[in-house]
């Protein structure tokens, strides 16, 4: 069976929807073209997401990522794009979608953009430190 690549997303059930938890991929081979000169561009995506009821399918996501190769599409549009389709498919409580182009004429391009679920205000973010084997805490 040979892949292809294909607009489908595939999703799968959340395996624990009563939990926020923090979903990160990230995706270093993705390329579309300039739609002004049809050079490629290359990017690496983070995907950060909480899901909902939804998760997205990996190699569905992979064969979505590599339907972009051929493609003309401004970095802006395209980043939206992307992000339209995987709100779209997952319904997720959040979710941010990074796009860090590789330089084009001395230019790095970082776009971001975001969703958040009307209803869904994120837990307070808390911080961990290790101990340190130096500190003065024994009195």
């Amino acid at each position: 069976m040979v892949s292809q690549p294909s607009k489908t997303l595939e999703t799968f059930d959340n395996p624990n929807p009563e939990r926020d938890f923090h979903i990160h991929m990230e995706i270093p081979e993705f390329t579309c073209l300039c739609p002004k000169t049809g050079q490629p561009d290359f990017a690496t995506l983070y995907l950060d997401y909480i899901a909902d009821q939804k998760c997205v399918e990996l190699k569905s996501l992979k064969m979505y990522i590599w339907s972009f190769r051929n493609e003309g599409a401004f970095h802006e549009a395209v980043t939206n794009s992307i992000l339209n389709d995987l709100v779209a498919a997952t319904q997720p409580r959040f979710m941010r979608l990074t796009a860090k182009f590789y330089v084009r004429g001395g230019i790095f391009t970082n776009v971001v953009a975001e969703h958040r679920k009307p209803s869904w205000e994120p837990q307070p973010r808390i911080e961990l430190t290790a101990f340190e084997a130096n500190s003065n805490t024994r009195g």
